[in-house]
C-alpha cells in the first residue's frame, strides 16, 4: 500500500494515486476511468462479492454481528476495541470500508484493483 494519507472530517482514508483524485475527496470524470477496487479474501484467493460472503469470513475469524445499528451493518472483535461499520447497502461499500478491513484483520484481506484480476 502506497499513497498519501488524507484526514477530513474525522476520517482518515488512503489516496493511492494523489494526482488522480481530489483530496477533498470530490470525484472527477467518468466513474468508467477510475479504476474499481474489489476486497479480497488472501487465504481462498475469493474476491468477496456480498456482504453473505464476508460475514462468513469475518465470523471464521472471530467477529460478531452487532445489530445495534438498522442502517449499518456492525462487527466486533471480542478481543480487541475494533468495530467494522459498513453501509446496509452493498452497493455503497467503498474502498474506504475495504481498507478499514484490511487493516483490522492482518494478512487476511487485500484490496485490489478489478483490471489486475
Amino acid at each position: 500500500m502506497s499513497g498519501v494519507w488524507v484526514f477530513k472530517n474525522g476520517v482518515v482514508r488512503l489516496v493511492e494515486n494523489p494526482g488522480a483524485e481530489p483530496l477533498d475527496g470530490s470525484r472527477q470524470g467518468s466513474s468508467s476511468t477510475a479504476h474499481r477496487k474489489v476486497l479480497v479474501h488472501v487465504p481462498t484467493n475469493e474476491v468477496i462479492a456480498s456482504y453473505e460472503d464476508l460475514e462468513l469470513k469475518l465470523l471464521s475469524l472471530g467477529w460478531e454481528r452487532y445489530y445495534d445499528d438498522p442502517d449499518l451493518l456492525q462487527f466486533h472483535k471480542r478481543s480487541t476495541v475494533h468495530l467494522i461499520s459498513l453501509p446496509k447497502d452493498f452497493s455503497r461499500f467503498k474502498s474506504i470500508h475495504m481498507y478499514d478491513i484490511v487493516v483490522k484483520n492482518r494478512n487476511m484481506f487485500e484490496v485490489r484493483d478489478m483490471q489486475n484480476l
